[in-house]
């Protein structure tokens, strides 16, 4: 049951010296400090067990066309400051209940030349520091352009980072580890060929930004709750080593439109000396608005199959035909054109992965490349190529719906926009309406390319209110959305929780692309996932991609047992089984761990954690008594420790234990595994060697005594 609490107990330590303000976290480790300098400009710090987190950084704004801006001549007119201390149930998650507590400071501040109002509101959880500006309604200040947000992150030191390159429309990069002042010499290396544009900085870096000091203090930067406003990278001065906000510009290069009375999202800095905490931590979900969706029993966590490995690898393609059908008075005819004869997308094939997942009780099964308009996209025109309701003639979709429905298997729809996001605004209404009519429920949408209207970015105001507004057009309809190529999240699931995935990183496809660094599951929990949930498509079993397309020379950089502990490590509640069904027939011993493994949880304990090298995680079932357990592990081969007292104390369990074999490697060995059962208490523990780029993954069912026979305890 939600409550809130206005505590006045509670002791928030509020001081005056001059405009000095000093806020604590409620327990107390974490004091943010903010005051005026001389000439009135903001500036907080931030302190951690007594240890500056934040050096003194500065606060404000650059407007365009307005030579005073909003940096300067302020002074503290108001001050209030509240606790609250709730909890509230999410939809779906890592956690039955999160704990919402925070002590608040809120700072008016006021222009003495212009009598302009500005609001800036603290949140202190015992995990780190929220902070947004808000624009009060007043007569000096209603519409206005961002010209640039100059908040300021100032670090302490030469801190070890994992950072990916700054750039307005993708985030699909390996993260690279280096120091700081690191950064501008290795940019050049960081950028992949097909990154979409030069970064906008040589030490420009994308938040979430993942930090560790020197003295073993670990740091996130990131923001929440991103609506109506420009995602936020960071410029790092690497000669001072301060981190400023950064906003994505529009066409016209304007970073934010503005009507008072509104607000900014958060800026988020995580802190904590133990990388676990950044990890479990629901500070950015807190920060985001209640449920918006008051029936929310059409939402639900979904394990799926596709058509769409077959395409990612080369073995099948998304277009029907290489030659462009004719048009006429808005008929697109395919009965003059050939087909290609590598479509993946067809009713016979459909099928197969329908009775796969039936057979193995999957929820869906997505199907992209069934709609008409891609052979147009992949070679000319690229505007408005799709309709999103005209299937190819080799798709036949009632059959196909019915057929899905006689295997209690839902389809799943694929809208590749194209980036053009005012034609699928257009055709969204019927589009949704089309699904609905044919029993889909939930959809994968794409906007692979530069965004139309031209000169926007996949990162800027127009394009996030965009995102935004399919989500929510979505819900009208009961319809879930898993978003690709969209702006990474910021927690605004918890309001639109039939946002139930989003891409936004460097995900399974570019092991068929090249391959991603062996490490980089270990850096994405720090990083993408502190926002929300990610569709990394994980479940390859066959990883020499050649045996897919002997064109194609490219290695999936895991081992198999990895890919089952991804399940677990990168959390999301949709979750897909992405190689193909012959593939998991080969080994259906192993496959069992992805059939049985939950997508919901009540509870979640992270076990070991070291960002760039391990991670280990136990979650519990959603109303049951199960566990699983995933570790995945980074280039350098180790032993993983873990105690079992997250265990009932008197209940015992069988662990079925999915683990490397002695010699396997992610390049040389990559399918070697063992599995074996032992009887496990609270009182167990485990030591058990992870391989280069491996991992394990164990289940843990409650058994009785006949179970138990033959087993050793381990």
């Amino acid at each position: 049951m939600k409550k809130a609490l206005l505590i006045t107990t509670l002791m928030i330590t509020l001081f005056m010296e001059g405009n000095a303000q000093e806020l604590r976290s409620p327990n107390g480790q974490l004091i943010m400090n903010f005051s005026l300098l001389p000439s009135g400009t903001p500036q907080y710090q931030l302190s951690y067990k007594n240890k500056l987190v934040i050096n003194p950084s500065t606060m404000g704004f650059e407007l365009k066309d307005d030579a005073k801006s909003l940096q300067t001549d302020f002074t503290i007119t108001d001050t209030r400051t509240t606790s609250h201390d709730s909890n509230w149930q999410p939809v779906w998650g890592e956690v039955k209940t999160i704990r919402d507590q925070y002590n608040e400071l809120a700072v008016t501040l006021t222009q003495k030349e212009t009598n302009r109002k500005l609001l800036i509101r603290f949140r202190l959880f015992d995990d780190g520091l929220g902070f947004r500006y808000e624009f009060p309604e007043q007569p000096n200040l209603v519409y206005f352009v961002i010209k640039e947000e100059r908040t300021q992150f100032a670090m302490t030191g030469d801190h070890t980072a994992y950072w990916i390159a700054g750039d307005y429309d993708t985030q699909e990069y390996d993260y690279t580890t280096s120091r700081l002042t690191e950064i501008r010499g290795l940019m050049k290396g960081a950028i992949t060929p097909n990154a979409s544009q030069t970064p906008f900085s040589p030490t420009g870096v994308q938040t979430a930004l993942m930090m560790k000091t020197a003295d073993g203090m670990y740091i996130n930067i990131h923001e929440a709750a991103l609506i109506n406003y420009s995602c936020m990278h960071l410029d790092l001065d690497d000669k001072s080593l301060v981190f400023q906000s950064w906003l994505t510009p529009d066409a016209t290069g304007d970073k934010g439109y503005m009507q008072a009375p509104s607000h900014t999202p958060w800026r988020t800095i995580m802190v904590s000396d133990d990388a676990r905490t950044i990890l479990a931590s629901k500070m950015t979900y807190n920060l985001n608005e209640p449920n918006k969706i008051e029936d929310t029993s059409w939402i639900k966590p979904t394990k799926y199959m596709g058509v769409w490995w077959e395409m990612i690898t080369g073995k099948s393609s998304w277009s029907y035909t290489n030659e462009l059908p004719s048009v006429q008075l808005g008929v697109t005819d395919y009965s003059n054109v050939k087909p290609n004869g590598t479509h993946g997308a067809t009713t016979g094939n459909v099928k197969k992965y329908i009775d796969f997942a039936s057979l193995h009780g999957f929820d869906g099964v997505l199907v992209e490349g069934w709609n008409i308009g891609w052979e147009d996209w992949f070679g000319h025109a690229k505007d408005y190529v799709f309709d999103f309701v005209t299937p190819y003639p080799d798709f036949n979709l009632t059959e196909l719906r019915d057929y899905a429905k006689s295997k209690n298997v839902k389809l799943i729809m694929h809208h590749e926009t194209s980036g053009s996001t005012r034609n699928y605004e257009r055709h969204l209404d019927q589009a949704f309406k089309f699904m609905k009519d044919n029993n889909y429920d939930a959809v994968k949408t794409g906007y692979v390319g530069p965004i139309l209207p031209k000169g926007f970015y996949h990162y800027d105001q127009y394009t996030v209110n965009h995102y935004q507004y399919v989500v929510e057009k979505a819900a009208e309809y009961k319809i879930m959305i898993n978003a690709h190529e969209a702006v990474r999240p910021t927690g605004v699931a918890r309001t639109w929780p039939n946002l139930i995935g989003n891409e936004s990183a460097r995900g399974t496809e570019f092991q068929a692309f090249g391959g991603s660094k062996p490490n980089h599951v270990t850096i994405l929990p720090f990083t993408r996932l502190i926002g929300g949930p990610m569709d990394y498509t994980p479940g390859v079993f066959e990883m020499d991609i050649s045996k897919a397309n002997p064109s194609n020379n490219s290695h999936c950089n895991s081992t198999l047992a990895n890919q089952l502990a991804l399940y677990v490590t990168m959390y999301s509640p949709l979750q897909m089984a992405a190689d193909f069904p012959e593939n998991y027939n080969r080994f259906l011993d192993a496959f069992q761990f992805i059939k049985d493994v939950a997508l919901d949880w009540d509870d979640s304990k992270y076990l070991e954690a070291e960002p760039g090298q391990y991670i280990t995680v136990a979650r519990k079932t959603k109303g049951k008594s199960s566990w699983f357990i995933g570790n995945v592990n980074g280039e350098t081969p180790r032993t993983s420790s873990i105690a079992f007292n997250f265990l009932d104390v008197d209940k015992t369990y069988i662990a079925t234990i999915y683990s490397d074999a002695k010699d396997a490697h992610y390049k040389t060995n990559p399918q070697a595994y063992t599995i074996r059962k032992a009887i496990v208490t609270s009182k167990s523990k485990l030591a058990q060697w992870s391989a280069s780029g491996g991992g394990y993954a164990i289940s843990i069912t409650e058994a009785g005594k006949e179970q138990l026979k033959g087993l050793k305890r381990l």
